[in-house]
């Protein structure tokens, strides 16, 4: 489970809006004064919104500016990146290739390419669409109420 540190910015019936501060990576390896990643987060404070459900838990007992634990298991995240990454570029092998065994020709081979990557960004941008209120994908809290089991039983 990844965890993270997050501030409350919104509470509502079934989850909560949580803000979170993209570096905890940052300072962890040996390139941190020259990595450009940990330049952009110092200088722009990269922040993300998520919502993390209450799964049970009582909405009064949260609130504004409250700082809180979340988590997301690793298989989510590795899951959803070679998704996110593959299927556009293996998109664009594949048009490219398709293309040049129709038509022999480098210019509609580079166009074949360009169609095969956007077409896998699309059916990325529909998995997104189509999964976001999956239970199994959200982030959630990390309190006494749900311990962090690590080794799956």
């Amino acid at each position: 489970m990844i965890s993270e540190t997050g501030r409350i910015v919104a509470i509502e019936t079934d989850g909560l809006w949580v803000e979170t501060i993209q570096r905890s990576t940052c300072g962890s390896c040996a390139a941190e004064k020259g990595c450009g990643q940990s330049l952009m987060a110092r200088l722009m404070g990269h922040t993300s919104y998520l919502w993390v459900l209450l799964e049970g838990r009582d909405p009064a007992d949260y609130r504004i500016d409250q700082e809180i634990q979340i988590g997301v298991p690793e298989s989510v995240v590795v899951n959803g990146s070679l998704f996110v990454y593959l299927t556009p570029l293996f998109g664009m092998l594949a048009g490219a290739g398709v293309a040049q065994q129709l038509w022999a020709s480098d210019g509609l081979s580079a166009i074949g390419a360009l169609v095969g990557l956007l077409a896998g960004g699309a059916l990325v941008r529909w998995r997104a669409h189509q999964t976001r209120y999956d239970r199994r994908l959200q982030p959630v809290l990390l309190d006494d109420r749900q311990p962090v089991t690590l080794i799956p039983s």
